[in-house]
Protein backbone atom coordinates (compact mmCIF):
# COMPACT_ATOMS: atom_id res chain seq x y z
CA UNK A 1 0.00 0.00 0.00
CA UNK A 2 2.84 2.42 0.83
CA UNK A 3 4.42 1.75 -2.59
CA UNK A 4 1.17 2.64 -4.35
CA UNK A 5 0.89 5.82 -2.25
CA UNK A 6 4.45 6.81 -3.16
CA UNK A 7 3.77 6.22 -6.87
CA UNK A 8 0.57 8.30 -6.73
CA UNK A 9 2.37 11.07 -4.84
CA UNK A 10 5.17 11.17 -7.44
CA UNK A 11 2.63 11.19 -10.30
CA UNK A 12 0.76 14.06 -8.64
CA UNK A 13 3.94 16.08 -8.09
CA UNK A 14 4.97 15.44 -11.70
CA UNK A 15 1.60 16.68 -12.92
CA UNK A 16 1.73 19.83 -10.76
CA UNK A 17 5.30 20.73 -11.75
CA UNK A 18 4.56 20.00 -15.42
CA UNK A 19 1.56 22.30 -15.25
CA UNK A 20 3.65 25.07 -13.62
CA UNK A 21 6.36 24.71 -16.28
CA UNK A 22 3.76 24.74 -19.07
CA UNK A 23 2.17 27.95 -17.78
CA UNK A 24 5.60 29.57 -17.33
CA UNK A 25 6.60 28.60 -20.88
CA UNK A 26 3.48 30.26 -22.31
CA UNK A 27 3.64 33.34 -20.07
CA UNK A 28 7.38 34.05 -20.53
CA UNK A 29 7.67 32.98 -24.16
CA UNK A 30 10.28 34.99 -26.07
CA UNK A 31 9.57 35.23 -29.76
CA UNK A 32 12.35 35.88 -32.21
CA UNK A 33 11.85 37.66 -35.47
CA UNK A 34 11.67 34.96 -38.18
CA UNK A 35 12.63 37.48 -40.87
CA UNK A 36 15.99 37.98 -39.11
CA UNK A 37 16.75 34.28 -39.53
CA UNK A 38 15.80 34.40 -43.22
CA UNK A 39 18.05 37.42 -43.82
CA UNK A 40 20.85 35.75 -41.85
CA UNK A 41 20.53 32.64 -44.05
CA UNK A 42 21.12 34.80 -47.16
CA UNK A 43 24.22 36.51 -45.73
CA UNK A 44 27.55 34.75 -46.45
CA UNK A 45 28.38 34.04 -42.75
CA UNK A 46 31.92 35.34 -43.01
CA UNK A 47 31.61 37.30 -39.74
CA UNK A 48 34.10 39.75 -41.26
CA UNK A 49 32.62 42.98 -39.93
CA UNK A 50 33.03 44.77 -43.28
CA UNK A 51 29.41 45.92 -43.07
CA UNK A 52 30.11 47.82 -39.86
CA UNK A 53 28.47 45.22 -37.61
CA UNK A 54 30.29 42.57 -35.54
CA UNK A 55 28.86 39.69 -37.56
CA UNK A 56 26.17 38.54 -39.96
CA UNK A 57 23.42 38.03 -37.36
CA UNK A 58 23.68 41.57 -35.90
CA UNK A 59 23.62 42.94 -39.45
CA UNK A 60 20.52 40.84 -40.22
CA UNK A 61 18.83 42.24 -37.09
CA UNK A 62 19.69 45.79 -38.15
CA UNK A 63 18.26 45.21 -41.63
CA UNK A 64 15.08 43.71 -40.18
CA UNK A 65 14.43 46.62 -37.82
CA UNK A 66 15.25 49.18 -40.54
CA UNK A 67 18.37 50.70 -38.99
CA UNK A 68 20.73 49.42 -41.74
CA UNK A 69 20.63 49.39 -45.52
CA UNK A 70 20.59 46.15 -47.51
CA UNK A 71 23.69 47.05 -49.55
CA UNK A 72 26.52 46.97 -46.98
CA UNK A 73 27.85 43.40 -47.41
CA UNK A 74 30.81 43.11 -49.84
CA UNK A 75 31.19 39.31 -49.51
CA UNK A 76 27.49 38.85 -50.28
CA UNK A 77 27.87 41.18 -53.24
CA UNK A 78 25.10 42.18 -55.57
CA UNK A 79 23.48 38.74 -55.58
CA UNK A 80 23.12 38.81 -51.78
CA UNK A 81 21.71 42.33 -51.88
CA UNK A 82 19.19 41.33 -54.56
CA UNK A 83 18.09 38.28 -52.56
CA UNK A 84 17.54 40.41 -49.43
CA UNK A 85 15.69 43.06 -51.49
CA UNK A 86 13.43 40.35 -52.92
CA UNK A 87 12.80 38.85 -49.48
CA UNK A 88 11.89 42.20 -47.91
CA UNK A 89 10.15 43.55 -51.03
CA UNK A 90 12.47 46.57 -51.07
CA UNK A 91 13.97 48.45 -53.96
CA UNK A 92 17.44 47.04 -54.89
CA UNK A 93 20.37 49.40 -54.36
CA UNK A 94 23.92 49.23 -55.70
CA UNK A 95 26.60 48.35 -53.17
CA UNK A 96 27.50 51.41 -51.14
CA UNK A 97 30.61 53.40 -52.08
CA UNK A 98 32.34 52.29 -48.89
CA UNK A 99 31.47 48.61 -49.42
CA UNK A 100 31.53 48.34 -53.21
CA UNK A 101 34.46 45.94 -53.61
CA UNK A 102 33.06 42.55 -54.56
CA UNK A 103 35.69 39.81 -54.55
CA UNK A 104 35.59 36.16 -55.55
CA UNK A 105 35.37 33.68 -52.69
CA UNK A 106 38.79 32.81 -51.30
CA UNK A 107 40.42 30.87 -48.49
CA UNK A 108 43.44 31.90 -46.42
CA UNK A 109 46.71 30.02 -46.90
CA UNK A 110 49.68 30.21 -44.50
CA UNK A 111 53.24 29.85 -45.77
CA UNK A 112 54.23 27.37 -43.08
CA UNK A 113 57.97 27.86 -43.67
CA UNK A 114 57.69 31.58 -42.83
CA UNK A 115 55.23 31.31 -39.92
CA UNK A 116 56.81 32.15 -36.54
CA UNK A 117 53.91 30.94 -34.39
CA UNK A 118 52.95 34.32 -32.91
CA UNK A 119 49.22 33.34 -32.58
CA UNK A 120 48.05 36.82 -33.67
CA UNK A 121 46.16 35.31 -36.60
CA UNK A 122 44.44 32.80 -34.31
CA UNK A 123 43.20 35.64 -32.11
CA UNK A 124 41.91 37.56 -35.14
CA UNK A 125 40.02 34.65 -36.74
CA UNK A 126 36.28 34.96 -35.97
CA UNK A 127 35.49 31.34 -36.88
CA UNK A 128 38.48 29.48 -35.35
CA UNK A 129 39.73 28.24 -38.71
CA UNK A 130 43.43 28.50 -37.78
CA UNK A 131 45.16 25.63 -36.04
CA UNK A 132 48.45 26.04 -34.19
CA UNK A 133 50.05 27.00 -30.91
CA UNK A 134 52.55 29.54 -29.64
CA UNK A 135 56.01 29.30 -31.26
CA UNK A 136 54.83 26.50 -33.56
CA UNK A 137 53.70 26.50 -37.15
CA UNK A 138 50.06 27.40 -37.88
CA UNK A 139 47.80 26.11 -40.62
CA UNK A 140 44.36 26.93 -41.96
CA UNK A 141 41.44 24.51 -41.80
CA UNK A 142 40.20 25.26 -45.33
CA UNK A 143 36.72 23.86 -44.79
CA UNK A 144 36.19 26.28 -41.87
CA UNK A 145 37.77 29.39 -43.41
CA UNK A 146 35.22 31.98 -44.58
CA UNK A 147 37.73 34.17 -46.45
CA UNK A 148 37.12 37.25 -44.28
CA UNK A 149 40.81 38.35 -44.52
CA UNK A 150 40.91 39.40 -40.85
CA UNK A 151 43.99 37.24 -40.24
CA UNK A 152 46.17 39.00 -42.84
CA UNK A 153 46.68 42.38 -41.13
CA UNK A 154 47.91 41.13 -37.72
CA UNK A 155 50.55 38.80 -39.21
CA UNK A 156 53.99 40.38 -38.52
CA UNK A 157 55.82 38.32 -41.18
CA UNK A 158 53.23 38.51 -43.98
CA UNK A 159 52.97 34.75 -44.36
CA UNK A 160 49.20 34.67 -45.01
CA UNK A 161 47.70 35.12 -48.45
CA UNK A 162 44.24 34.61 -49.90
CA UNK A 163 43.81 31.91 -52.51
CA UNK A 164 40.67 32.02 -54.70
CA UNK A 165 38.47 28.96 -54.45
CA UNK A 166 38.36 27.24 -57.80
CA UNK A 167 34.89 26.01 -58.79
CA UNK A 168 34.38 22.28 -59.07
CA UNK A 169 31.74 20.43 -61.06
CA UNK A 170 29.58 20.38 -57.90
CA UNK A 171 29.92 24.11 -57.06
CA UNK A 172 30.02 25.76 -60.50
CA UNK A 173 26.96 27.79 -61.44
CA UNK A 174 26.10 29.39 -64.72
CA UNK A 175 26.73 33.15 -64.40
CA UNK A 176 23.49 34.89 -65.19
CA UNK A 177 23.84 37.84 -67.53
CA UNK A 178 23.30 41.20 -65.86
CA UNK A 179 21.67 43.94 -67.87
CA UNK A 180 21.82 47.47 -66.52
CA UNK A 181 19.28 49.93 -67.79
CA UNK A 182 19.85 53.63 -67.64
CA UNK A 183 16.75 55.77 -67.56
CA UNK A 184 17.29 59.05 -69.33
CA UNK A 185 15.01 61.98 -68.78
CA UNK A 186 13.54 63.60 -71.83
CA UNK A 187 14.40 67.26 -72.33
CA UNK A 188 11.57 69.62 -71.40
CA UNK A 189 10.78 70.69 -75.00
CA UNK A 190 10.58 67.04 -76.17
CA UNK A 191 8.19 66.19 -73.33
CA UNK A 192 5.86 69.03 -74.36
CA UNK A 193 5.78 67.86 -77.97
CA UNK A 194 5.21 64.27 -76.89
CA UNK A 195 2.14 65.31 -74.92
Amino acid sequence: MSVLLAVLLMAGLTLVFGLILGIAAVKFKVEGNPIVEEINAILPQQQCGKCGFPGCHPYAEAIANGSAEINLCPPGGESGMLAIAHLLDREPKPLSEEHHVEKPKAVAVIDEQTCIGCTLCIQACPVDAILGSAKHMHTIIASECTGCELCIAPCPVDCIRMSPIQPTTQTWKYPYPVFRFKVEELPQHRMETAL
